[in-house]
C-alpha cells in the first residue's frame, strides 16, 4: 500500500521541517515557561560534561564473555547528554550549551562504528565481528539512530553552528552519507526486507531513523528518491506480516519499537510529500495497530505481556497520543494524555532519539490540557497472535493461545496471566538483561524463555523435563474461544507444543464468570507420568491444603494436586527487578490422576 501511494507521487520531495529550528525564537519562546524551565535545568546537568570514553577493548567484551551492557551504557549516554544539551540551547538561546553540544556531536563522529557489538555481523543470526570494519559500516538499530540523532540536532542548530564554523555540518553530512545513505543504497540489510524473510521491529525502527536523517538536509535528488522509494517497500514488508487485527506480537513494550515508529515513519513520508500518504492513517488495519497498546493496558502501569516483553512497558506519551489523533481514536488520546500526565519522566529525559524528545516538546501542552474521557478497556481476542483477553471490576485474564514463533519468542503457548484489583498474582517473568546467550542458538538455555517457568505443565521421563519447543510447529491446537457480557471462556490442546508422542493430549478450559471466578481446567492424556504444572507468582504464595493465599490479593483453590511445593527465585538482574522488586515464587503442582482444576475468585 505505501510503495503504491510512492508510486503516485508526482511532486517533488520536499526536505522535513516538523519542528522549528532553535533560531525561530517566537516558536521556542511560546512553549510553556515552566517547560522551558525544565529542558534547560535537564541541561545544565550535563554543562562542562566529561563525555564517557569509547575503547576497542569495551568493544570486544561482548564477543569475549557476552555482555553488551558495559559498552552501549556508555555509547548511549552521550546521545542523551548531547539531547538534553541541544533541548536546552533551544529552550535558552544564549549560546551557554554549544561548546559541550559541539564536544559531542565530534566524539560521536569520531566513533569508529555506530552499531552495537552485539549486531555487528552483515548477514542475520551470525555471530558478530569482534570490532568493526570502518570500511564498510553496518547499519543496525543503533547506527540509524545515531544518524537521527546527529541530523535532527543539526536540523535544530544548524545557524547556530555555522557561526561557529560551517565545518560542523560538513562534518555530521560527510559521516551521514558514508555511514548511513550510501549503505543503505548498495547494502542489503536483513531488516530492509525481501518478501521472503521474516521481519520485526527493527524494520520500521531502523527506516524511520533513516528517513529522518536523509530529509533533515540537502541532498541531491535521485539519492532523496531512491532513499524514499526503498524506505516505502520495507514498511510494506513490514506490514505484510502484521495481521489485520493490529496485534504486535512482540507485546506491549516492543509497540513502541514496531507501531509507533512505523507512525514516525508515516510522519516523515507525509511531512516531504505534502501529506501524499495521510489516507493510510483511514486503513482499519493502520488503526488497530494504533489501538494495541491501549488494549492491552492492565492498569496503571501494568500490561500484557508475553515473550521478551516486560509487564511494566512505560508510560504513554506524544507518539501514541499523536498516532491516536492521526488515526482519529480520542480514547487513545485521552489514554495517552492521562498516562504522561501520571509520568514521573514525561519528557523522556534518558531517550536517546531527539526526535521523540522533539514530538514530546512540542506536544506537551495539548496532552496536558487534553480533556481526557473515561477509558474504556473492551475484552478482546487477537487472532493473528493467539492472544486472548478478559476482565471485570476485579479480575483481569490474559491468555497466549499461539505458537512458539514470536518475534523475541518464549516458549509460552497456552500460559496466562492473572491480575486481581491492579496487581499481578499469576505473572510472566519477562527476560533478563540481554547477553550475548540471548539471541543465539542457546537462547532457551535461559529459564526465562522455558515454558517450566510460565504457568504452563513440565512432563518427566526419569530426570528428563520435557518442556515446549520454539518454532511456528509447536503450537495450540484446536483453540476456541467465546467473548461475552457474563461470561468468556477460551480451550485449546496444547500437546502440540511438545510433540511427545506419549503426550497425546493435553487439554487447557478457562471459564471467566465475570462478578464470580475464573476457572482453569487441564486434563492430560498420554504415557508419561504426573505432569508438573508450573504457577508463577510475585506476591509470596501459602499453601494450606488445597487453598493458597497469594500474598494479600486473595486466595484459590487447587483441585487434583497430588503435591505442592513452593520455591523461591531470587531476582538479582537489573533487567526484572524494573518489574518485580522483590524475589518472585514458582509453585511446582504435581497431578494426581488426569485432572487438575484452579479457582480464582
Amino acid at each position: 500500500m505505501i510503495t503504491e501511494l510512492a508510486n503516485d507521487q508526482k511532486k517533488p520531495l520536499s526536505s522535513f521541517t516538523p519542528f522549528p529550528q532553535a533560531s525561530d525564537r517566537a516558536s521556542w519562546n511560546s512553549l510553556p515557561e515552566d517547560l522551558i524551565s525544565r529542558l534547560i535545568k535537564n541541561g545544565e546537568a550535563f554543562l562542562n560534561f566529561e563525555y564517557p570514553s569509547l575503547t576497542a577493548t569495551d568493544y570486544m567484551e561482548f564477543t569475549r564473555n557476552g555482555n553488551r551492557s558495559r559498552f552501549q551504557d556508555k555509547l548511549f549516554l552521550r546521545r542523551t547528554v548531547l539531547d538534553a544539551l541541544v533541548l536546552a540551547e533551544c529552550a535558552e538561546y544564549k549560546g551557554r550549551f554549544l561548546d559541550d553540544i559541539i564536544n559531542g556531536l565530534y566524539l560521536i563522529c569520531e566513533e569508529n562504528a555506530w552499531q552495537l557489538p552485539a549486531h555487528n555481523s552483515y548477514i542475520r543470526d551470525t555471530a558478530p565481528l569482534i570490532l568493526p570494519d570502518v570500511t564498510r559500516p553496518v547499519i543496525d538499530l543503533f547506527a540509524a539512530e545515531t544518524a537521527s540523532v546527529l541530523a535532527v540536532a543539526e536540523y535544530l542548530l544548524r545557524q547556530e553552528l555555522d557561526s561557529v564554523t560551517p565545518f560542523l555540518s560538513k562534518m555530521i553530512n560527510k559521516n551521514l552519507n558514508e555511514r548511513i545513505f550510501i549503505p543503505y543504497l548498495n547494502e542489503h540489510f536483513w531488516w530492509m526486507g525481501d518478501g521472503v524473510s521474516h521481519m520485526n521491529n527493527w524494520t520500521v525502527w531502523c527506516t524511520q531513523n533513516v528517513l529522518l536523517s536523509a530529509f533533515t538536509r540537502e541532498l541531491p535528488k535521485a539519492q532523496k528518491e531512491s532513499i524514499f522509494k526503498k524506505a516505502c517497500k520495507s514498511v510494506d514488508y513490514f506490514l505484510a506480516e502484521y495481521g489485520e487485527d493490529g496485534c504486535c506480537d512482540e507485546g506491549a513494550q516492543y509497540y513502541r519499537h514496531a507501531g509507533l515508529c512505523l507512525f514516525n515513519c508515516l510522519e516523515v513520508l507525509n511531512g516531504i510529500s505534502d501529506n501524499a500518504f495521510f489516507p493510510v492513517y483511514e486503513i482499519e488495519k493502520i488503526k488497530n495497530i494504533a489501538s494495541y497498546i491501549l488494549t492491552a493496558h492492565i492498569d496503571d502501569v501494568y500490561y500484557v505481556n508475553f515473550a521478551d516483553c516486560s509487564p511494566i512497558a512505560g508510560r504513554c506519551g506524544a507518539r501514541e497520543f499523536l498516532f491516536g489523533k492521526r488515526t482519529n481514536n480520542p480514547e487513545l488520546m485521552s489514554f495517552a494524555a492521562w498516562d504522561y500526565q501520571s509520568s514521573e519522566d514525561p519528557l523522556t529525559i534518558g531517550e536517546h532519539n531527539l526526535f521523540y524528545r522533539l514530538q514530546a516538546v512540542f506536544t506537551h501542552r495539548e496532552m496536558v490540557s487534553f480533556e481526557k474521557s473515561p477509558i474504556v478497556h473492551r475484552d478482546f481476542w487477537y487472532e493473528s497472535v493467539g492472544l486472548f483477553m478478559a476482565r471485570d471490576e476485579h479480575l483481569y485474564l490474559a491468555v497466549k493461545a499461539g505458537d512458539n514463533d514470536d518475534s523475541h519468542n518464549h516458549n509460552d503457548t497456552g500460559s496466562f496471566t492473572i491480575y486481581k484489583d491492579g496487581k499481578p498474582m499469576f505473572i510472566d517473568v519477562g527476560v533478563e538483561t540481554y547477553t550475548k546467550k540471548t539471541f543465539s542458538k542457546d537462547r532457551y538455555d535461559i529459564w526465562t524463555m522455558q515454558s517450566r517457568y510460565h504457568n504452563l505443565p513440565t512432563f518427566f521421563d526419569g530426570e528428563t523435563q520435557i518442556m515446549q519447543k520454539a518454532g511456528a510447529d509447536y503450537r495450540a491446537e484446536n483453540v476456541n474461544h467465546q467473548l461475552g457480557t457474563s461470561v468468556c471462556r477460551i480451550s485449546m490442546d496444547l500437546a502440540f507444543a511438545y510433540q511427545d508422542e506419549r503426550i497425546k493430549s493435553y487439554t487447557r478450559n478457562i471459564e471467566f464468570i465475570k462478578g464470580k471466578e475464573i476457572t482453569i481446567s487441564d486434563h492430560y492424556e498420554g504415557e508419561l507420568p504426573h505432569p508438573v504444572l508450573s504457577l508463577m507468582f510475585y506476591e509470596e504464595p501459602v499453601i494450606n491444603g488445597k487453598t493458597v493465599q497469594a500474598g494479600n490479593l486473595g486466595d484459590f483453590l487447587i483441585e487434583g494436586a497430588y503435591k505442592i511445593q513452593k520455591e523461591v527465585i531470587p531476582i538479582t538482574d537489573e533487567r526484572l527487578r524494573t518489574s518485580w522488586k522483590h524475589d518472585i515464587y514458582r509453585l511446582l503442582i504435581t497431578m494426581e490422576n488426569k485432572d487438575l482444576t484452579l479457582t480464582i475468585r
